[in-house]
């Protein structure tokens, strides 16, 4: 079978808000992507080489699972530039996560942590 999208195709990621303003600080500010573009229908910002378009839906309803994630070096360090910078992690019942959140699944040395956006949209840090 033949593939139908080229390799050299760049994935794009999608983000739903009810306030483009607040999510525009969080993923510019907070998080510290580059602003690519904006326009009428969506902020788009730079993920390291992936685009992310943050479109405005007035009744945008965040999803319980997580929606978007970064793989990063040192979960640790970036838990706690993130929560200097206000993010607060989830602490979920019963997962035995540790002080800053980060829970390392049974049976393995990697490790995740999960946030919110202003709208919601559940994020996640994971290291390998």
């Amino acid at each position: 079978m033949s593939q139908t999208i080229p390799t050299t195709a760049k994935a794009v990621t999608f983000i739903v808000t009810r306030d483009r303003e607040a999510a525009k600080r969080f993923y510019g500010e907070t998080l510290g992507f580059p602003l690519r573009s904006e326009d009428a229908f969506a902020v788009v910002f730079d993920l390291n080489g992936t685009a992310l378009r943050i479109s405005t839906l007035k009744d945008h309803v965040a999803q319980r699972h997580t929606v978007l994630g970064w793989h990063v070096e040192d979960i640790v360090a970036t838990v706690e530039a993130l929560t200097a910078k206000g993010v607060k992690f989830n602490i979920y019942d019963g997962m035995g996560q540790d002080a800053l959140g980060i829970w390392t699944p049974p049976g393995s040395t990697g490790k995740v942590a999960w946030f919110y956006d202003p709208d919601g949209n559940n994020l996640s840090l994971s290291q390998s």
